[in-house]
């Protein structure tokens, strides 16, 4: 077995064996990090130096989107070389750098990977191309004849992820499938040297000293026999919501068997985790089965409204679907895809204190929770981007979606009373907004009442309570309308998803609070306390 300094770093707790089981994950979405270079643009080496405030944070482990060889048409996730690092963001020695320097401060290292689909610029699919129909490096891809008297209609009726006809049609006739960008060709997972290569490539990063990795549309590399019609338009709104023949297909378990199978070949918990878009919580937890994966991101909660009734709901749909399969429950509330949460809760004061209140909640869950970069600082999303900075694929293509996701990535503030606010010393990106001066790390530091201070309390307390974490039930209050109230051992939290405070006795005495409570017995509007009960 391959040995490496993580093999014997704690838990997060220390109260059950597994360190995922109950582990604390941020997000470094590396353009958007630091930069050390002055070129305007994070990298691995920005992101190195700044481990130290995420193990002041307190998380456990730090997953790392991206950082490959790219011709970036859709920020990183078309991989033109899976074992090579994009000089955008340094090189392999930088990548081996990050991941040592994380084991020696007790952090472990999750890396992103791709296997849906490459860039039209790897290897494999360039020679496909070069050596034309009948090549064997086709049948890694999904190459089609066209439908129509020349074969100038696409194969079938999928559509893009990013808007348009799911196929491109190359220039001696044939069509090759991308599910995003038509600079992402899938890979056809049914022919084995696929297979043989990402079980290269797994190894390759585990041997460096990765401790796991998140896998990237985990739930699309199977496609349904024949690649048949859908049968209708506007399939994005499908999504999430039922199986389809592009997604979420039995077939893709056979493949974490065997991925699982290389996992356990190295010592110190070596994890894969799925983003699988599923329909339902019961769907994703066919990806946690002991002999697949580890865990997966619970979409169902990201898109759970700040409701009372409906986050109970499906904080109980996910715990029982997840106990089924001896997983761990994930909590989540935003990622580099989505918008926000500050704002997706309402903007403005009222989305920050339900930011805050959601931040407690997540965190007295059982389970283990994401945090993306930036939401310990509140940061909300920048809505106003000029359109000629933006580089979300969705947005070029104008696709039936709103394209914005380059609103969550702008470049996080660290320091300063001006952009770039400590980010590098060659400005950003994408630009940062005047506002977020105050929104700094150096301007959160220290001061009670700020994000920063909330989240690394909280993280404090969570590693200093064996309860929180641990576990996957929660004992559930009476409560008024609107109030969320559950117990893990000695300790109550509670949660007032309402418009106005509500009247209801003091279960102890308070550990935390997400804002200004004057009274115990009232539970102000949109607050979450931590209680000794």
């Amino acid at each position: 077995m391959t040995q490496h300094l993580a093999d014997a770093l704690p838990t997060a707790t220390g109260t059950q064996p597994g360190w995922w089981r109950e582990a604390v994950i941020y997000q470094v979405y590396p353009r958007s990090f630091a930069d050390s270079n002055g070129d305007g643009m994070g990298d691995l080496e920005g992101a190195r130096t700044r481990l130290p405030y995420l193990k002041e944070l307190g998380v456990d482990a730090v997953w790392l989107s991206p950082f490959y060889a790219s011709p970036q048409a859709d920020a990183g996730y078309d991989v033109a070389d899976y074992r090579a690092i994009d000089p955008m963001f340094g090189s392999l020695h930088d990548a081996d750098a990050v991941i040592r320097e994380a084991h020696a401060l007790g952090l472990r290292i999750i890396v992103d990977l791709v296997p849906n689909h490459c860039s039209d610029q790897h290897e494999w699919f360039k020679q496909a191309l070069r050596e034309g129909p009948g090549s064997p490096l086709r049948e890694r891809f999904h190459f089609r004849s066209g439908r129509g008297a020349g074969g100038e209609l696409p194969p079938n009726d999928w559509e893009s992820i990013f808007g348009g006809p799911a196929w491109t049609r190359v220039e001696e006739g044939d069509w090759y499938l991308h599910l995003f960008a038509p600079e992402q060709p899938d890979f056809n997972w049914e022919h084995p040297a696929v297979q043989d290569e990402f079980r290269s490539i797994l190894r390759f990063w585990l041997d460096l000293g990765a401790d796991g990795f998140r896998i990237d549309v985990a739930h699309g590399l199977v496609k349904a026999p024949g690649l048949p019609d859908l049968g209708r338009d506007e399939q994005l709104k499908l999504l999430g919501n039922q199986v389809l023949p592009f997604f979420d297909q039995d077939g893709v378990h056979e493949i974490y068997r065997s991925w699982r199978t290389v996992l356990e070949e190295y010592a110190g918990d070596r994890i894969g985790v799925a983003e699988a878009w599923t329909p339902s919580a019961d769907r994703t937890a066919l990806y946690l089965r002991p002999d697949e994966l580890h865990q997966a991101f619970n979409f169902q909660y990201l898109n759970t409204g700040w409701d009372a009734d409906a986050l109970r709901a499906t904080i109980d749909e996910s715990l029982d679907a997840m106990r089924v399969v001896a997983a761990p429950t994930t909590w989540v509330l935003s990622n580099h895809d989505v918008v926000r949460h500050v704002t997706r809760y309402g903007g403005g004061a009222v989305g920050l204190a339900r930011a805050r209140a959601a931040a407690l909640l997540m965190l007295a869950l059982p389970g283990s929770a994401y945090v993306y970069q930036g939401e310990e600082l509140g940061l909300p999303e920048v809505v106003d981007l000029p359109d000629e900075v933006r580089q979300d694929p969705a947005f070029v293509r104008s696709a039936g979606q709103d394209g914005l996701r380059d609103g969550c990535r702008v470049p996080i503030p660290w320091s300063g009373e001006e952009a770039p606010y400590g980010f590098g010393s060659g400005g950003s990106w994408l630009p940062q907004p005047a506002e977020w001066a105050g929104l700094s790390v150096a301007a959160q530091t220290g001061d009670p009442h700020s994000t920063l201070e909330l989240y690394r309390a909280a993280l404090r307390i969570r590693r200093e309570r064996a309860e929180l974490g641990a576990g996957d039930a929660v004992e559930w209050l009476a409560a008024p309308a609107g109030v969320l109230a559950f117990r893990r051992g000695e300790f109550v939290c509670t949660v007032n998803t309402g418009g106005a405070a509500v009247r209801t006795p003091a279960p102890g005495t308070v550990l935390l609070a997400s804002g200004p409570l004057a009274d115990p017995d009232l539970l102000p509007a949109d607050t979450a306390v931590w209680w000794q009960g």
